[in-house]
């Protein structure tokens, strides 16, 4: 029996959950099609999720289709939760992509169709609301070619064999234009290995609501999918990390190769610590409720207790690790305690980043303070009421902040050295740029002969263990590489700990010699903006998105609409919905997407108003500890370089070595 976990994603208000809800009815799997306005739809089954209308947590169902055994993954569609859109890729063996017809492809679309590509995820499409659009097949066709892939393909007329749709079909692919040219025709399994290539995007029409079109797409992506094999070795990827109603910490699992059984016992690294645990249930959820299982095959979704190690993306047994997350938060809040205990709160916010990393908890010692990172306003709300639901803390936010970061432009080397009395560690790192995007990688290209590999290893933990801050408003660190060029140990005074110190203290002041030599850099978050409004308001938003350094096209004129569209920094666009609102008399629409990180276009305003001094942030320290005479003394991070015990000699260095491959797994 041919089985797939097929994921379902959209921008809101596509109808995404209401097409689930279809599928598990015409399917069978439910008596009664909910509708999420009434608050009754099958997979949105938290409070919130009724309440608001949207979907916050991917949510699993199985149905039984001809002879597939399809797994659905509900994932949300609001931008402000795309982070647990992204997570759920890496679970997904097919997704279905849905439009909806009276908005047609949003900016959201497009950035879900850039991470189906990432995750190299086959992708139908499905354009739902036909009853609210144009009926305009043709023309909303010719828009998810241009806007998403021009290998967009009509669904029915490819099921059918249309000469011309497989023409094209074929057009994409050498040997299935072998085959059109031998045969006039292409086979079924030259479809589905051309769908699985993503080399073609089927799509289909229809109305979720109406049921219009539901079957058909069913039928289809049964017909269409491959029936593929799994290694026989165990392998599995976590995907998503949650809590049940009884406070169970739940991982959510992929199994990608072997079987799952329960009672299994996994390892893995944490934190460069070895641990190693067993698995006490394995549950198949339908939405809310759950059956207990002995075992799950490869290929199937599952959710695990007993896992206290593991965070989405962790990879068990056989399994590779996948590709960093792309989508970020660009804002940070900090959360006003009231009367709650502020020990009681950080607990709680760091339990729920346990189930959402991207979460980023933070507590400012020095300043008293807990922030958060976070996505946007909604996602803001949610968290503040999931405070009080499940935690009864009744806390209030603070303005929210651009979330900022920092980068070096040039190659720039640091000392650390950290020896009061009777501990002894000293460290040199190299810090390099890298491409936007890149995050933090490590390695080392110390010889072993002047430094065992066991002190090696903690130094590299050390360096990818934490956030390291820079040195120009304070934000954390990114886009670098830190290679360990050498270092020193002693026999009898080194301690792990004493690594820790250094390894932090190399990084901060390489940092602050960056900055002496200009060569640091302020990164902020970008947006892509789509602004629709009236044709007599062009002048208008020209001369705005002009003023905030943006990177636009020439506006699209479609009768008495204009549309813009490019890229703008976060930090001018927060407030401009509303503004575009009010000069267009309503009629204006300004969508948002997150880009990425870019050179803050106005660095050096921020760096003075932050008037941040890493020499005062002493938890971060540039300086170093030397000893002399029995006493510990510190040494200003300018003169660390002079004083340091260990000279690199590049002649010693050998090839450089990643992290990943040099700590054997993570």
């Amino acid at each position: 029996m041919k089985q797939a976990v097929i994921g379902l994603l959209a921008h809101v208000d596509a109808g995404k959950t209401t097409l689930a809800e279809a599928m598990l009815f015409c399917a069978g799997a439910i008596r009664k099609q909910g509708r999420v306005d009434h608050g009754d739809s099958h997979l949105d089954v938290d409070a919130q999720e009724r309440a608001r209308g949207i979907t916050i947590f991917a949510k699993q169902a199985d149905l039984q289709v001809n002879d597939a055994h399809l797994m659905l993954l509900d994932a949300p569609g609001h931008v402000d939760f795309s982070a647990e859109a992204e997570r759920t890729l890496q679970a997904l063996d097919y997704a279905i992509l849905v439009v909806g017809a009276n908005d047609g492809v949003q900016g959201h679309t497009e950035t879900l169709m850039e991470l189906l590509e990432r995750y190299g995820v086959p992708t139908f499409v499905f354009v739902n609301k036909m009853d609210l659009g144009t009926g305009d097949r043709a023309g909303l066709l010719d828009q998810l070619r241009d806007r998403l892939s021009s290998a967009c393909v009509d669904a029915e007329a490819l099921i059918a064999g249309d000469d011309t749709v497989l023409e094209d079909a074929a057009g994409t692919d050498e040997a299935a234009l072998d085959e059109y040219v031998e045969t006039g025709s292409l086979a079924l399994a030259t479809l589905r290995r051309l769908i699985a290539a993503r080399r073609i995007f089927p799509v289909f029409f229809g109305s979720a609501l109406r049921g219009d079109g539901v079957s058909e797409l069913m039928d289809g992506i049964c017909e269409l999918i491959e029936e593929r094999v799994w290694p026989d070795e165990f392998a599995a990827r976590v995907y998503k990390v949650s809590r049940s109603a009884r406070g169970e910490r739940l991982a959510w699992l992929k199994v990608t190769g072997g079987v799952l059984r329960a009672k299994t016992v996994v390892s893995g690294v944490d934190g460069g610590a070895a641990w190693e645990e067993k698995i006490d249930q394995v549950r198949i959820y339908d939405a809310a409720s759950y059956q207990t299982v002995a075992e799950v095959p490869a290929g199937c979704i599952c959710a695990v207790t007993g896992l206290s190690h593991v965070v989405p993306g962790s990879a068990l047994g056989a399994e590779e690790r996948g590709p960093q997350p792309v989508l970020a938060p660009v804002l940070s809040y900090q959360v006003l305690p009231g009367e709650a205990d502020i020990h009681t709160l950080v607990r709680a916010l760091r339990e729920l980043a346990d189930e959402d990393p991207l979460l980023g908890v933070s507590w400012q010692e020095h300043l008293q303070e807990v922030h958060v990172q976070l996505m946007g306003a909604v996602q803001r709300e949610v968290l503040q009421q999931t405070l009080l639901d499940r935690f009864g803390l009744a806390v209030e936010f603070g303005p929210g902040g651009i979330l900022y970061k920092e980068t070096v432009t040039a190659p720039v080397e640091g000392a650390g050295h950290f020896e009061p009395l009777r501990h002894y560690a000293e460290a040199h790192l190299l810090i390099e740029p890298m491409e936007r995007g890149a995050g933090i990688a490590a390695g080392t290209r110390c010889s072993e002969d002047d430094l065992d590999r066991n002190w090696q290893r903690l130094i590299l933990t050390h360096v990818l263990e934490r956030e390291h801050l820079g040195v120009l408003v304070g934000a954390p660190l990114t886009d670098v590489r830190i290679t360990l060029l050498g270092g020193r140990a002693h026999a009898k005074h080194t301690e792990g700990g004493d690594f820790r110190q250094a390894t932090y203290r190399a990084i901060r002041q390489a940092l602050m010699m960056a900055r002496e030599q200009g060569t640091c850099e302020l990164l902020e978050p970008w947006y892509r903006f789509r602004l629709t409004l009236p044709a007599d308001k062009v002048g208008r938003a020209l001369a705005d998105i002009q003023r905030m350094g943006a990177e636009f096209e020439p506006p699209a004129m479609r009768g008495d609409t204009a549309q813009l569209t490019g890229f703008a920094p976060a930090s001018e666009m927060r407030e401009y919905g509303l503004e575009v609102s009010g000069y267009s008399g309503g009629l204006g629409r300004l969508a948002l997407e997150f880009a990425g990180y870019r050179s803050c276009h106005d660095a050096d305003a921020v760096i003075e108003a932050a008037a941040y001094d890493p020499e005062a942030d002493l938890p971060n320290t540039p300086d170093s500890v030397f000893c002399s005479h029995g006493a510990g003394y510190t040494v200003k991070w300018h003169e660390v370089p002079s004083m340091a015990h260990v000279a690199i000699d590049p002649g010693r260095l050998r090839p450089w070595r990643d992290a990943d491959g040099y700590l054997e797994s993570r």
